[in-house]
């Protein structure tokens, strides 16, 4: 090969890098992944302890979406979301996918078939570069078109970790906090609020989201749970917190 023929066989490689990379970094979703093993142990924490060692556990690949990290055998799974089912509720636009959503959740082996499949779509999409407002729209139309099944018996889906960072009351507006939380939330299709006494959302008493075909009865844990699950995971919330700002629970929930 001649020295010119060299040279324009490595310009060509170099050209078709550089446009690969800028259309890498055009469709990238923005989304830092977390250390394998942190992701691993808060996905696992919103199962019950007595379920998390058989449970199948993912983690996400922000480009790709969800793998599978470590196969269960009992039926539950759980994972990290970094784009929660919530951000495709209400009518307000979703016009850019947030950074710093932390969203663990577990699923029974009826939730894992229905309810966690919105999950896999949408980090999927995603991480294929799909404008949030697209994905928004797409997930709603699949809701609506009934592509999205509910669970065919009854089940629930574990939120018991000791954080979270997702939306205050995605019904009506995309204000975020990060919080303490550890509930569960029981598959109560086409049951409305006022079937159960419905109290107040973040209140003692249960209350219902989603209401019709996919919706979910919503219990928080008493006091003495919640205080109990952050102690137990004190060392995961202390290293969350010293990767983002935004990941670490306010003062007044730190010991509560």
């Amino acid at each position: 090969m001649t020295r010119s023929r060299m040279f324009t066989v490595v310009l060509s490689l170099m050209v078709c890098a550089s446009a690969n990379a800028q259309s890498n970094q055009a469709r990238s979703p923005g989304i830092e992944a977390l250390p394998r093993d942190m992701e691993m142990e808060l996905a696992a924490s919103a199962l019950p302890k007595h379920v998390r060692d058989d449970a199948t556990i993912y983690v996400l690949d922000p480009r790709k979406g969800f793998e599978v990290a470590r196969k269960g055998t009992n039926g539950f799974h759980a994972l990290v979301a970094r784009t929660g089912d919530d951000a495709f509720r209400g009518s307000w636009p979703l016009t850019e996918y947030p950074q710093d959503v932390l969203y663990p959740i577990g699923f029974d082996a009826a939730g894992a078939t229905t309810h966690m499949q919105v999950f896999f779509d949408a980090a999927q999409a995603q991480g294929k570069g799909m404008p949030a407002g697209e994905l928004k729209k797409l997930i709603q139309d699949r809701f609506k078109t009934g592509h999205y099944k509910p669970p065919a018996r009854a089940g629930l889906s574990y939120m018991l970790a000791p954080i979270m960072r997702t939306y205050d009351d995605p019904e009506t507006n995309p204000k975020m906090s990060t919080a303490s939380h550890p509930h569960v939330m029981y598959f109560a299709p086409n049951v409305s609020g006022k079937d159960i006494g419905s109290g107040e959302p973040g209140g003692v008493y249960p209350h219902i989201i989603m209401p019709g075909p996919h919706g979910l009865i919503v219990q928080a844990l008493d006091k003495k749970e919640r205080a109990a699950i952050t102690e137990q995971h004190a060392g995961l919330l202390q290293k969350l917190c010293k990767l983002k700002q935004a990941w670490c629970l306010p003062k007044e929930q730190e010991h509560h």
